[in-house]
């Protein structure tokens, strides 16, 4: 018997359909995740005491049109009042998950900072005064304490586990809707953000907005694999980008506060950058990965090791670089006295230096670099190398700048220093990996570099070393 094209199309349906897979075939049933692990997740409110000026900010129609029209009002002239900033209350609101059944709460940092007072109202409609234990505001994590006992919890699970493309729960109060349930997929693992070098988040679609920081990330099997922190948004609401601290992160941090009240970090004394491609050639590397160390930090763990600008990081400690971002991570939880094995790969060949971490000093995270003066002049002998003109430096420039050797590309011309991404105003400090002094030294290392290579250049931009791949013209 011949099938009609409809009944074709439906035996279609029914084969694709068996031949999928289960996963692919029913989506998870979160009922059971929602029952089961809501009770243990709590609402935030914290109040914030910000001072403000006199009329809230009113002194600024002083001399304008509009202060007859703020003196009918107020009774008074702008800015007649005598007396300081006055005082106004603000609130905030988020979320957080129990972690001891004794009354441990955590939740992230920026949902209780420079708060007089925190609010934590549980499922059941109990509201208990917290206090706080300690917080990290390096990791956006924070531990409060309530005065209860025998209190619901939720367990810890392992965000190293989870793969892209799983499924996850999250649970908070997004604008003060306590106990919402939202659901995704993780997106990536071990994103770095611009202003948390400690943190590999979690990426996930999960619909997060303001109210939800702090509560949990679950898995499948209902344990927390993260706390969501953050979302990326040109709106100030979900956009489909979301991030979570790693449960493993938080969980060293919540053991630290909760133990001694403030978290210690390990501290190796690099500034790194990434590998491209072509910095990655010209260290004869096949592809690129690690860590580019771009300066050494004086009296560092590093500098004490015999680390040097231009080293890449492949291996700390027998874990596997892959990129900049990974680094900083795995140094800050590892103990501090520790002694580790570090991979490098120095120039062309590979080496193992041994290095004992210390505690990150409090200064660390606060160091910034100056902005490069502006130059009034141009130096004498300026030479065309590359397609740029170099000058010396004399030594007031080299104290202006924070450098103790270099020449200074004064225009940028042609190629190959225009596609490196050159810029006027760059100190060159080192090429081929060779110090430079003068500008002599920079055409012998030219001359000597084999035509049509790639070879790294370390400059100094706005008070911030960083390398550069440049690429040396055939004959």
């Amino acid at each position: 018997m011949m099938l009609k094209p409809m009944q074709w199309a439906l035996v279609a349906l029914v084969f694709l359909a068996f031949s999928l897979p289960a996963s692919a075939r029913h989506l998870p049933d979160f009922v059971p995740l929602a029952e089961e692990h809501s009770p243990a997740v709590v609402n935030i409110s914290a109040t914030r005491t910000d001072e403000v000026p006199e009329h809230g900010g009113m002194r600024q129609f002083e001399g304008t049109p509009f202060e007859d029209l703020f003196e009918r009002f107020f009774g008074e002239p702008p800015g007649s009042r005598e007396g300081g900033p006055q005082q106004r209350e603000r609130d905030s609101l988020g979320s957080g998950f129990i972690y001891s059944d004794d009354g441990y709460i955590v939740t992230a940092n920026h949902v209780v900072e420079g708060a007089s007072e925190i609010v934590v109202h549980l499922s059941d409609r109990r509201v208990f005064n917290a206090e706080i234990v300690g917080t990290d505001p390096q990791s956006d994590v924070a531990l409060l304490k309530i005065d209860a006992e025998d209190l619901p919890t939720l367990s810890l699970g392992a965000s190293e586990d989870l793969q892209v493309g799983e499924w996850v729960l999250a649970i908070g109060s997004p604008f003060g809707f306590d106990h919402s349930v939202t659901a995704g997929i993780v997106s990536a693992k071990g994103r770095s953000l611009p202003t948390e070098n400690y943190v590999p988040f979690i990426q996930t679609d999960v619909a997060i907005n303001p109210g939800n920081s702090g509560g949990p990330l679950l898995n499948l099997d209902g344990e927390v694999v993260g706390i969501n922190a953050q979302i990326y948004s040109r709106t100030g609401g979900f956009m489909g980008v979301s991030f979570a601290v790693p449960i493993e992160v938080v969980g060293d941090v919540v053991t630290q506060l909760r133990d001694h009240g403030e978290v210690t970090r390990g501290w190796l004394g690099v500034l790194i950058q990434e590998v491209t491609r072509d910095l990655a050639e010209s260290f004869d590397m096949d592809k690129p990965s690690g860590a580019l160390v771009a300066r050494v930090q004086s009296g560092s763990p590093a500098e004490a090791a015999g680390f040097e600008a231009g080293d890449v990081i492949l291996r700390f400690n027998g874990i596997e670089i892959p990129d900049s971002s990974a680094l900083p991570p795995i140094v800050g939880r590892t103990p501090v006295g520790s002694e580790v094995e570090v991979d490098i790969r120095r120039g062309s060949e590979d080496k193992t230096l041994e290095v004992t971490i210390e505690k990150l000093p409090d200064d660390v995270a606060e160091e910034r670099a100056q902005p490069q003066p502006e130059r009034e002049e141009a130096r004498p002998e300026p030479q065309s190398l590359l397609g740029m003109r170099l000058e010396p430096l004399d030594e007031e420039t080299r104290e202006e700048l924070g450098v103790s050797n270099g020449v200074v590309v004064l225009e940028v011309e042609d190629n190959p220093a225009r596609s490196a991404g050159v810029r006027p105003g760059d100190v060159i400090v080192q090429f081929a990996r060779e110090s430079v002094d003068s500008i002599e030294d920079v055409a012998s290392l030219i001359d000597a570099a084999q035509p049509g290579s790639t070879v790294p250049v370390l400059i100094q931009r706005g008070g911030n070393p960083t390398f550069i791949a440049l690429r040396i013209p055939q004959d």
